[in-house]
């Protein structure tokens, strides 16, 4: 295996024999070989180890052609192909479904597949029979019709990720990023479920759509292999992930990682770079992830996007009114992880929003101290359900209401922010020049929140992660100092 089925007489000029692929001939099918053999072409000691695929190829010769074009694909990937199942790291087999027999063969290949190897990628024209392929083999990792290789090659790229050559490469292995170096964002689904009445991103992007764990976590690790020290999970709402999947698992390094926000975290909380949750829904499955931030697994912040506390004016919104039970879970989750740092951000002049609904949102925000918190005066978007709603608040009330409403919080943040001087914490360092760097706590996501001063200090570098001592605080930032030098 990999082979070409062929009439025996023909010969192949010398030198044709493809790179990689043992060809084993015998009446109408073709196998890998049990045994290892070295593949031409592999890596050398300065060159990085590229991923084997192996092949098996049945059925007619549109299969073959078929099976010729995965195998373009792989080799202009970087991808080395292997001549056995043992030095194979996943095996493609291009299945033949014409007739019984044919079937017969094919799920014969599977299974040898799958006890020889283990990590089986079914494609073909079988592969339109999932169900009786699963029934026998419910650990296949992916089933595709024929024709289907882009579908092929993301199950390769999910079981095996291609190797980066950076002597070949013109993309380095993280992608282009347009953030810093040492941070990066890590999109984790697109869409929304929700029906939020002053929101269109479901118009837009369209329904909740996440990506595979596997996915997630080797874009993940590729990261943090370039240097990114911390990463900024982000969907338009991280609590539903693997919803729509059916918190389907995906392999991840020989294992199966399911689809779940707290199996994704748990596994991001392993590759030592600081993780930060965005646009968090306070689901029940939140309460999950609190020990792992208490833990120091994950960073101890929160993006919940709560938007107001009056019932009245949530239930117009069309978000979860429930506020009372929200204060109590806060509560609860700052008793497991008391440096737990909550943001959020809100709207004020909502249609319909009353000076008491109002009122209401103040006193909840006075009584769930949140630590980071913006707020936004209601704008009607077009094709928005709540341009329909009656009771507009003029615009001088919206911006009197903002200006309290931001008031209260100054204040807030103000307290909390004192209760940090002379502690010791961790901080990230963004910004060094001649005058000092600048930093963030775990409490600050960047560009959104408060930012951590270190004046005069020049020992360190932009990603540096450093403990620092607080030394002064303001309404919004820390100043802070590290420990001299021996």
């Amino acid at each position: 295996m990999p082979y070409c089925p062929r009439p025996k007489d023909v010969r192949r000029p010398a030198g044709r024999e493809p790179a990689g692929v043992a060809l084993t001939r015998s009446p109408g099918t073709l196998r890998m070989t049990k045994t290892a053999a070295p593949a031409p072409g592999s890596a050398t000691a300065s060159k990085p180890a590229a991923p084997k695929i192996g092949i098996v190829s049945l059925g007619c010769p549109k299969a073959l052609v078929d099976s010729e074009r995965i195998l373009t694909k792989l080799r202009a990937e970087g991808y080395e192909l292997s001549p056995s199942y043992e030095g194979a790291e996943a095996v493609i087999v291009n299945t033949c479904g014409f007739l019984d027999s044919a079937k017969a063969e094919s799920l014969e290949a599977i299974g040898e597949a799958m006890k020889e190897n283990g990590r089986v990628i079914v494609t073909g024209c079988m592969g339109g029979e999932e169900q009786t392929i699963r029934e026998q083999f419910p650990n296949v990792l992916s089933v595709t019709g024929p024709h289907q290789y882009e579908q092929v090659m993301d199950a390769v790229h999910e079981a095996v990720p291609p190797a980066h050559d950076p002597y070949t490469h013109l993309v380095p292995a993280e992608g282009i990023k347009l953030t810093p170096r040492h941070y990066a964002y890590l999109k984790i689904s697109e869409g929304c479920n929700h029906r939020c009445s002053f929101c269109i991103i479901p118009s837009i992007r369209g329904d909740l759509a996440s990506r595979p764990a596997a996915k997630v976590l080797y874009e993940a690790e590729r990261l943090v292999q370039a240097g990114v020290q911390e990463l900024l999970v982000i969907s338009q709402d991280t609590s539903a992930y693997g919803v729509d999947l059916g918190y389907e698992e995906s392999p991840y390094k020989g294992r199966p990682v399911k689809a779940r926000m707290l199996d994704l975290c748990r596994e991001l909380g392993d590759l030592g770079a600081w993780v930060r949750l965005h646009y968090v829904y306070p689901y029940p499955s939140v309460d999950e992830v609190i020990p792992l931030m208490a833990e120091g697994k994950i960073l101890p912040y929160l993006d919940i996007p709560f938007q107001h506390a009056s019932p009245d004016v949530l239930r117009a919104m069309k978000r979860p009114a429930h506020q009372e039970k929200t204060l109590d879970r806060i509560k609860g989750w700052r008793e497991i992880c008391p440096d737990l740092a909550l943001r959020s951000t809100f709207i004020v002049g909502f249609p319909g929003e009353t000076e008491r609904d109002f009122q209401v949102l103040l006193d909840w925000l006075e009584e769930a101290e949140l630590d980071r918190v913006g707020c936004f005066k209601y704008e009607p978007v077009e094709g928005a359900t709540a341009n329909a709603l009656a009771g507009a608040v003029p615009e001088e009330v919206k911006q009197e209401r903002w200006e309290r409403f931001m008031a209260a919080q100054q204040k807030i943040s103000e307290r909390k922010l004192a209760r940090q001087v002379g502690r010791t914490i961790e901080v990230i360092i963004d910004e060094v020049d001649d005058e000092g760097a600048i930093g963030r706590s775990w409490a600050d996501a960047p560009e959104i929140d408060g930012n951590v001063f270190l004046n005069g200090e020049t020992r360190v570098a932009p990603g540096d992660i450093v403990q620092a001592k607080v030394e002064f605080s303001d309404e919004y930032d820390l100043w802070a100092a590290l420990p001299d030098e021996d």
